[in-house]
């Protein structure tokens, strides 16, 4: 398989976040009438784990990563995360390798979703208000 067409798959991808960072760098989620509103947050008052997540993205594109992680820095981790694994899976692609990686089990997707629940719970308690966005 020819180097170019193996890289394809990682670089589109690259070049769909960079394209959608760019949006949310340039249209700022901190306006209001951008974005939609957080259901959740609209109809119960509750922070969800991806509150504030555009406002983290837009502070990320901005290279505020101060006021990202004050947005939420849940996402932020989540933004370190997606760059790792993107780095294994360019790395494997170049090498011909076919696979990207090492495939999550289940118990990674339930620490995924705990981690998930507890963030959600903890920034939604009063002790908790430094993580609410």
């Amino acid at each position: 398989m020819a180097p170019l067409r193996r890289l394809a798959a990682p670089l589109g991808t690259l070049a769909a976040v960079t394209a959608a960072f760019a949006y949310v760098g340039a249209v700022d989620p901190n306006e209001p009438g951008h974005y939609p509103v957080c259901p959740l947050l609209h109809l119960t008052g509750i922070y969800c784990p991806a509150c504030g997540g555009l406002r983290s993205a837009h502070a990320i594109a901005h290279g505020d990563l101060g006021a990202a992680l004050g947005a939420n820095a849940l996402a932020v981790a989540g933004y370190a995360a997606f760059a790792l694994f993107w780095l294994v899976w360019l790395g494997r692609a170049a090498r011909g390798l076919r696979t990207a990686g090492p495939q999550p089990r289940t118990v990674h997707w339930w620490t995924v979703a705990g981690l998930l629940l507890a963030f959600t719970v903890v920034r939604n308690l009063p002790f908790g208000t430094v993580l609410s966005p």
